[in-house]
């Protein structure tokens, strides 16, 4: 979603750059390009004059204009606006203190992904060590509830059962009586969508809100609905007095202006992002790293973090024992592989490390490194385990063998051989440098040499 705005900042970066010093004119010039940039991006109007003028104000000041670096100066100006648009310095993790059960009420419209952003929410909170229970209190829509079924089997969570006969509060306090009795510390409502807001649904969300006194009340917004998403989200806060937002779908090739309006329309924080369909794929939403993202600056802690949670320090202690252990084999290389694909999309990761996203762009006809890593996998699942304990078996007829049976060609196989060998080489110099040099190349749960 991000990676047109991303572009579009770069282009109007690289004219700065490009001056050895910046003019008054320099910056109103650019700031007209971000101005277009922003509103194209659908992004809202007096949000996007707001900010022009505050970057305008701090880009003309003297510090930037006699700065030895005036275009990284204003760089820094606009990054530090835009993660002040969207929240930065603020609180904005759920609030779960209380006298358990504590209440987390999802609402919004039909079709923005609140059902399946209850299970994702609540897979989250469990790997936080929470214990959730799942409410179905959507009634009107067909199988709701046993959609909200459907997902608990798949994550093993547990759901109240409620049937489409129940009043929605009746079935919200039944609900909060089991968790007391079964030891659930907290309760999350799939509430009742419509296709556009009405009085009765907000008479109902109100009554649930009055009910249970949730701790937290989220809007789920579609990202991909841009500015809709942002009127949608002033309605339901002038109603229920929101305390945070969810964006879905910010994986998608939505134009941004939902993620970058919707904080200074409402003043409530975003404190979710969804990033793709997978259930793992909620995120906490840190404004500061996003405003990073979108000037192609990377987002180096995200991908730490991602690191931390997809591999624990045992797999990477237990990944380093066999490497010293057994050497650096094909079948070592393989598991490291399938170590890092816990963290997600390779392609997503990589976007995180500052240059390396634009970089692969500009690879024409490069080969996606998602693509790539399942190429290599099955290369090397179409050895034997002795060919991947020893690649040097691995003569000419063996080679036509794994290239037929892993769907590749010889070539293919030949150059993952050839780069095996030369990362054996490196491999080799790190054991040299010791315990050091082998947790410099296993970071914080393992990593590729090539």
């Amino acid at each position: 979603m991000l990676d047109n705005l991303t572009e579009k900042f770069d282009g109007i970066f690289k004219k700065l750059r490009g001056h050895g010093r910046l003019t008054e004119e320099n910056i109103k010039e650019a700031l007209r390009e971000v101005r277009l940039v922003l509103l194209e991006a659908d992004v809202n109007f007096k949000v996007v004059k707001d900010f022009v003028e505050a970057v305008r104000e701090r880009a003309v000041g003297q510090d930037v204009l006699k700065s030895l670096t005036p275009a990284q100066q204003v760089i820094k100006v606009v990054r530090d606006e835009l993660g002040r648009l969207m929240g930065e310095g603020e609180e904005n993790r759920l609030d779960l203190g209380g006298r358990p059960p504590v209440a987390v009420m999802l609402c919004g419209l039909q079709g923005a992904g609140k059902t399946t952003t209850c299970g994702k929410l609540a897979l989250k909170l469990r790997r936080d060590k929470r214990n959730p229970l799942l409410v179905p209190a959507d009634v009107y829509r067909p199988a709701a509830i046993e959609q909200l079924k459907t997902v608990g089997r798949q994550l093993d969570i547990p759901v109240y059962d409620s049937r489409p006969d129940d009043d929605p509060v009746a079935i919200c306090e039944a609900a909060r009586r089991f968790a007391e009795l079964n030891g659930y510390d907290t309760l999350i409502l799939d509430t009742a969508g419509r296709l556009h807001i009405d009085a009765a649904l907000m008479g109902e969300l109100a009554r649930i809100k009055e009910s249970l006194a949730p701790r937290e009340i989220l809007l789920v917004a579609d990202a991909m609905t841009g500015q809709d998403a942002v009127n949608v989200a002033a309605s339901f806060n002038e109603q229920l007095n929101l305390t945070g937002v969810v964006l879905t779908k910010l994986d998608g090739d939505a134009r941004g202006g939902a993620a970058l309006s919707i904080r200074a329309v409402t003043g409530k924080p975003i404190k979710l992002v969804g990033l793709g369909e997978k259930m793992d794929a909620l995120e906490v939403f840190h404004p500061d790293r996003m405003a990073q993202r979108i000037l192609g600056m990377g987002d180096v802690l995200s991908l730490i973090e991602k690191a931390e949670a997809a591999i624990s320090r045992d797999e990477a202690a237990a990944m380093e024992q066999r490497l010293r252990k057994e050497g650096f084999t094909l079948e070592t290389f393989r598991d490291q592989m399938q170590s890092i694909k816990k963290m997600g999309s390779l392609d997503s990761m990589l976007k995180l490390i500052p240059g390396v996203g634009k970089a692969l762009k500009q690879a024409q006809g490069a080969q996606l490194p998602d693509k790539e890593m399942k190429k290599i996998e099955a290369i090397i699942n179409s050895m034997t385990p002795e060919e991947r304990r020893n690649h040097k078996l691995i003569n000419g007829s063996r080679r036509m063998r794994i290239a037929n049976g892993s769907g590749t060609k010889v070539q293919d196989v030949n150059q993952l051989l050839k780069r095996f060998s030369e990362a054996q080489k490196v491999m080799k110099k790190m054991q040299q440098l010791g315990p050091k040099g082998l947790k410099g190349l296993m970071g914080r749960g393992g990593g590729l040499p090539f």
